[in-house]
């Protein structure tokens, strides 16, 4: 399956259950206009809507076309004011609520909104090219998109202050040590490392997933004693799945292959 949206391109991987996502628009270094962040959603529910026919999506990585993430807000649109309105920022909000794992493969500049968008995946894998950064301060602004409250996180509020204060660009090889990404790769084994962990997760129960990313974005609204007690509810009716039996057989039988149907 292959669709091309204005400012996004979408493919569908059906043997391994893989959807990718690409931002498509090289020139200006994927920079996000009002149209790149409207066809990232449309695009996300393009691949998404594959489950109403039957075919079973497991994951969607996301990356950028020319060598370049996502370099951050189309600031020759700002001319119109900066984008403040939630029909603006929904991309942002959309990947965090998708109810599919999303991976950030990101390769050359990760900037504001571009490290916005990558932070709102559930994980980030970068070349060692890559170059991240909140540059907004040189604007006279702050990421507007919870750019200092993701990183405040990921890593800590002292790493937050520096990058967004600072509006330098740190290197993979940085983001990797604070654990803004997931982890940093040679440039010739990011696609082959984003491809086995995509995959990997595709074989996974979807449902389970998709709870799992639940409950980790809620440990991050909640506290403790909350966030367990969200988790007893939402494990109990995952025991009466399908796919808890197969997984259940599958570690009774040592040659017994599971498969998972998110049922």
């Amino acid at each position: 399956m292959h669709e091309e949206f204005e400012t996004t391109t979408v493919e569908f991987d059906e043997e391994t259950g893989v959807g990718y996502l690409t931002l498509n628009r090289p020139d200006a270094l994927n920079a996000l206009s009002a149209q790149l962040r409207g066809d990232i959603v449309a695009g996300l529910r393009t691949l998404n809507d594959l489950n109403d026919d039957g075919i079973v999506m497991r994951t969607v990585v996301i990356e950028g076309e020319g060598g370049n993430f996502c370099a951050g807000a189309d600031i020759t649109e700002f001319e119109e004011g900066p984008p403040t309105t939630e029909v603006d920022r929904s991309h942002y909000q959309f990947i965090i609520d998708y109810p599919l794992p999303v991976i950030a493969k990101i390769r050359g500049y990760c900037l504001g909104g571009g490290l916005e968008t990558a932070m709102s995946c559930d994980f980030r894998f970068a070349g060692e090219d890559a170059r991240l950064g909140l540059p907004e301060v040189d604007l006279g602004i702050i990421p507007g998109a919870g750019g200092v409250q993701f990183i405040s996180r990921l890593a800590n509020p002292s790493v937050a202050k520096e990058i967004a204060m600072t509006g330098e660009h740190i290197p993979a090889s940085r983001a990797d040590e604070e654990g803004i990404v997931n982890a940093a790769y040679d440039e010739d084994e990011l696609d082959d490392a984003v491809d086995e962990f995509a995959e990997t997760l595709a074989s996974k129960p979807p449902l389970a997933l998709q709870t799992i990313k639940q409950s980790a974005n809620m440990a991050t609204q909640t506290g403790l004693r909350e966030g367990r007690e969200y988790d007893r509810k939402v494990f109990e009716p995952l025991l009466a799945t399908e796919d808890h039996k197969e997984g259940a057989r599958a570690f009774a039988e040592d040659d017994y292959e599971p498969e998972f149907t998110g049922r």
